[in-house]
Parts: C-alpha cells; structure tokens; sequence
C-alpha cells in the first residue's frame, strides 16, 4: 500500500490504554504484526506507562523486533527514573519519546528542568492545560523554552474530557504560533469529527485536527481553523484534506506528528472507506504525497 506523505506514522500504538485495553503480550504481537505489514507506514511508536517497562521488555524479544522495539513511555516525575534505567538496560526498547504528565501540585518549571537533564533519552511530550488558562500560556512559554513538544488530550472516558472546538482550535493555533510540534492524545478513533452513538461523547476526528493545522500553519483565521475542526461531512473533509499541496501537507505533519489511538486498524479503515489510500491516491491525490 502507498502511503500518502499526510498520514506517514500518523497513528502511535496505544492499544493497552481505555477503552481498548488490551492485553499486553497481545497489543505487543499485534504491533509487530502491524511493522511486517504493508499499512507499516502508518504506524508510530508502541505506547506504554512506565509502570510497564518491565513487563515490555520482557516481551519485546529480537524475534519480534530484531532492531529493538521504538517506544513512547507515559510518565510523571517520580517514574523518570524508571524510564532511564529502562532504555539504559538490555537495547530491546528504543527511546521514541517521553509523553510527560506534570504534576499539577508542583511548580511546573522545575519538572521540565529535570527532564532537561543531560542523556534523557528521546523526545519529550509535555502534557498541558486546556487553552484559555494562565497555567496553559506558563506551560507554553516553559515548552518553548525548553525546546520540547506539547501533547493535547483531545478526549478521554468522560464526556467533560472532550475539548470543544474553540479550544482545540486555540491549542493548534498557539502551538504553530509558537513553532511548536505537538501529537494528540485519546478521543481520535475516527478519521471525521462524530457524536459516538453508545455514549453521546462528541469526537474529534483525526481529519479535521489535520485540516486545521494545515490551515493554521498557512495563515489562516480563527474561524477557518475552528471550522476545520467542526466538519462532520466525510466526502468533504476528505475533498479539503485531498487538495492541500504537497508543501501544506508537509507542514502540517510538521506540526501536527501524530495521535495515540488504542486502534490501528479503525482509523486504516476509515482513510480506505474514504478513498484516500490505495492506488488511486498516486494519481488522484497528488498534493497528499511526496
């Protein structure tokens, strides 16, 4: 399958996390499984807590993964030291990134002078307010000075987890903006922005926040971005997302690196129900590839 340049390791492996929740030695065949495919492209890194390291390592064996297994660790200041002793050990884990969640009892400032500490392996996600807060414009501006990435929980088990769109919107404007990559966290499941059926929680879909980033990033007003991010119509996100330009998708993923998600193949089958992968794309969706 020929991956267009917009959705290269778009989607981070997060299937031991809600609601997937799957077993571990399960979620870590199957990711394997999903590198010796031919959808590899579209996957980033395998997603864990630290509190699992041990559990990974044990698991991730040079059968599955003769180069070692690229991992993106969720930690708090107190498992920071756990995640060093882990990729210092065996080799079988590789550092892709530290998705860091301060705690938010402690002055921010200080965590992210630890994690500035000389020999941290990988790059470094910081989990931030909402927008619209003192503390999201202090996290910011400690980011920027840091030279680290944001991470924006775009949803979670509740509904009140679900940013509506005037803040997702403020998150992905500030973060261009600022020059400031950023991956998304929980919510994405589907390519389009929807209301679940089984819990009436409004998703955002993977789409629109693509959409809107690349409309960010060329200049766009605030209203176009919250637009983007607000479609609910499939055939004409995908028109929208179809006809940005090589250079505006590029800047984008730039942008915009990726999402966890506890599925793989839901958001696949979305981009193939809308036409935007497969060979088709070569000829049809020329501004999407390299």
């Amino acid at each position: 399958m020929s991956f267009p340049l917009a959705f290269r390791h778009l989607v981070d492996d997060a299937s031991v996390f809600p609601p997937g929740l799957a077993p571990l030695p399960r979620a870590v065949a199957e990711h394997a499984g999903h590198l010796a495919s031919g959808h590899a492209e579209f996957v980033g890194p395998f997603v864990i807590g630290a509190d699992r390291l041990g559990e990974l390592t044990a698991l991730a064996g040079p059968r599955l993964f003769p180069g070692g297994l690229r991992v993106s660790v969720v930690a708090g200041p107190a498992a920071l030291p756990a995640v060093r002793a882990a990729f210092a050990g065996t080799g079988r884990l590789v550092p892709a990134a530290v998705e860091f969640k301060p705690d938010a009892a402690r002055p921010l400032g200080p965590q992210l002078d630890d994690l500035a500490a000389p020999g941290f392996p990988g790059t470094v996600y910081v989990e931030v307010p909402r927008p619209g807060t003192p503390e999201w414009e202090q996290a910011l501006a400690l980011v920027v000075r840091h030279g680290f990435r944001l991470k924006l929980r775009t949803g979670g088990t509740e509904a009140a987890a679900f940013p509506a769109e005037d803040e997702v919107a403020a998150w992905i404007a500030g973060a261009v903006a600022a020059g400031v990559p950023f991956k998304c966290t929980a919510g994405l499941h589907h390519a389009v922005r929807h209301t679940a059926p089984a819990t009436g929680f409004e998703h955002h879909g993977f789409l629109n926040v693509l959409l809107a980033t690349a409309r960010a990033r060329a200049g766009a007003s605030p209203s176009d971005v919250r637009a983007a991010l607000a479609e609910r119509a499939p055939e004409a996100l995908a028109r929208a997302v179809t006809a940005l330009p090589a250079a505006e998708a590029a800047a984008a993923r730039e942008a915009f690196v990726s999402y966890g998600s506890c599925s793989v193949l839901e958001p696949l089958e979305d981009l193939t129900a809308l036409g935007l992968l497969g060979p088709s794309t070569a000829t049809d969706s020329e501004g999407l590839h390299a």
